[in-house]
């Protein structure tokens, strides 16, 4: 049987020329070296080397060793990596997730249910979220809406508002609608999933200042006076919010039921 560690050394053999310089690079006696080579050749049963007076080189036999060993150290690699990689995927727990608010509940009640679990997530849109439940990609999908011929939990409710100054002209509104909003430019948040694609869709005529860094668009809803979305969710649990005036927006599209499929293999 051969030893993946002697092939190794048959290798770097092949590529330093010498047993002495072998024996460095493994940090073993230059004997140990002369055993393992003897030992690979009697492994493959022919013989692997042209040996002299003071000097041992490759014949065809072990060149062909060679070249065979490095595809097995590759393969052997190979499956060390996808058997890793199995055990890693039945110890993590994959969510997708079309808004922040239903990830964040989901990722508190994950870590507290599942504590030896890693969690990965990420936000999508709404036909990215449905294709991973879909191909068997993740194991909790949360969407606004139940995919039809699947079996979903409603989860939670959520609504949104405009959010805005104290001296905005809006701020003495008690509610609007889209139409009302529209032609406004926003300050808006990266990652909100369909949210985006959603006020996007319904305010055609407005311009959106999109903001990935967290603390660069909290200093501009602090800062700024221009409007940014929030959500009854986003007023109870972010600050910034509550320093401004939240309007609710009446629209039913701005009314949002969230549901969760999980897959049986979390139950």
């Amino acid at each position: 049987m051969l030893d993946l560690y002697e092939v190794k050394q048959l290798i770097a053999f092949a590529e330093c020329g010498t047993l002495a310089k072998v024996a460095e690079q493994f940090h073993i006696s230059t004997p140990s070296i002369t055993r393992a080579m003897q030992h690979v050749e009697e492994s493959f049963g022919v013989p692997l080397f042209v040996r002299g007076k003071n000097r041992i080189e490759l014949n065809e036999n072990g060149k062909l060793a060679v070249e065979y060993g490095r595809k097995l150290l590759a393969e052997a690699e190979q499956t060390v990596q996808a058997v890793r990689a199995f055990d890693q995927r039945q110890r993590t727990i994959v969510v997708r997730s079309c808004a922040p608010a239903p990830l964040w509940e989901l990722l508190r009640y994950l870590s507290a249910s599942y504590p030896g679990s890693m969690i990965e997530s990420a936000i999508c849109q709404n036909e990215e979220v449905l294709s991973a439940w879909r191909d068997g990609t993740c194991d909790v999908a949360v969407l606004p809406f139940v995919p039809e011929g699947e079996q979903a939990k409603k989860f939670m409710e959520e609504n949104l508002y405009v959010c805005v100054p104290p001296e905005h002209a809006l701020a003495g509104t008690e509610s609007v609608t889209f139409a009302d909003i529209n032609g406004f430019n926003f300050l808006l948040r990266s990652e909100l999933g369909f949210w985006d694609t959603m006020c996007r869709e319904q305010m055609p005529a407005s311009k959106f200042l999109v903001q990935t860094d967290e603390f660069t668009f909290n200093e501009l809803v602090r800062s700024s006076s221009l409007p940014c979305f929030s959500t009854d969710y986003g007023m109870k649990n972010i600050a910034q919010f509550q320093n401004r005036v939240n309007i609710p927006i009446i629209d039913q599209a701005a009314h949002v039921t969230f549901y969760v499929l999980v897959s049986d293999r979390i139950g």
